[in-house]
């Protein structure tokens, strides 16, 4: 059983625009980790996302369009893609409007400023970067408030996001290396895992032997790191004897130049983010 975090506040209704795959792990993670568990309402037009949505969380309440979920929610999460933002706002905006929720948008690229200015000048807001780890309750992500956000909200929103995982407020510019590196990291975790378990298959290993092993090796080396809080290079040198198998096995990533390799990536997924913001997202006609 996932360990329980105290929900503080409870009386808080949380509500979702948007029910995919991020919306459904974060809701999933507040249902099982928070105590008591928030009440979660939710709107998305497709009706499998609402079914995979209520097998995930029982207590989902779905209700019909996003301005009724606007009109329900005291916190308003955004899980919709950049270009669809405008939209969402347009059918939103009255009901924001009235009742002034805090809302809170993980669309990649769109600004504090964009969405307020969608918002009609709604500023009680903050950004979050999340990434795919929450569905496993291990996420990392970015968060950033706009300056209509207290400090209550700010609590509200770190201990939703700390249920899922780690999270750290930054300034929004930030936002972008974040998505470099956490939002786009996994893909980097699961190509390094893929490679060693060919390697490991290259070496005699069975696939599904070879896979578990560099999969499991991965995820012991990343709970080490986080639990003994040292610098990966000293546990680095705890592995590598003088002369050793793994000094040999190092040598060979520093001629192959993996570690640039991985620096390179966060560096162009950054900037391509940074390439992304503020997409164009005017309300359709």
């Amino acid at each position: 059983m996932p360990e329980k975090i105290p929900n503080p506040s409870p009386e808080t209704r949380v509500g979702l625009i948007g029910m995919g795959r991020m919306a459904q792990a974060l809701a999933g993670g507040w249902w099982s980790r928070l105590t008591p568990p928030p009440a979660l309402v939710g709107y998305d037009p497709s009706p499998a996302a609402c079914q995979r949505a209520a097998e995930r969380v029982p207590d989902w309440r779905s209700v019909d369009g996003e301005a009724a979920v606007a009109e329900t929610a005291d916190v308003l999460f955004l899980c919709v893609k950049p270009q669809a933002i405008g939209s969402v706002c347009e059918r939103i905006a009255s009901a924001v409007d009235q009742r002034r929720p805090l809302v809170v948008s993980i669309a990649a690229g769109v600004t504090l400023e964009a969405l307020s200015r969608n918002l009609g000048g709604h500023n009680r807001l903050i950004r979050v970067m999340p990434n795919t780890p929450c569905l496993a309750g291990a996420g990392a992500s970015g968060l950033a408030a706009a300056e209509g956000a207290d400090s209550a909200d700010r609590q509200l929103v770190e201990a939703l996001m700390s249920a899922v995982g780690a999270c750290h407020w930054l300034e929004e510019r930030l936002l972008d290396a974040v998505t470099g590196l956490s939002g786009s990291g996994p893909a980097y975790v699961f190509l390094l895992i893929e490679a060693l378990a060919d390697g490991g298959v290259r070496m005699g290993l069975p696939r599904d032997v070879a896979l578990s092993l560099a999969a499991q090796t991965v995820y012991g080396a990343s709970k080490l790191l986080l639990e003994e809080q040292q610098h990966p290079a000293v546990l680095k040198d705890q592995v590598a004897s003088p002369g050793g198998t793994t000094i040999a096995g190092l040598e060979a990533l520093e001629q192959y130049g993996v570690r640039g390799a991985m620096m390179a990536a966060v560096r162009a997924a950054t900037e391509r983010a940074h390439e992304l913001n503020d997409p164009p997202i005017e309300p359709s006609l």
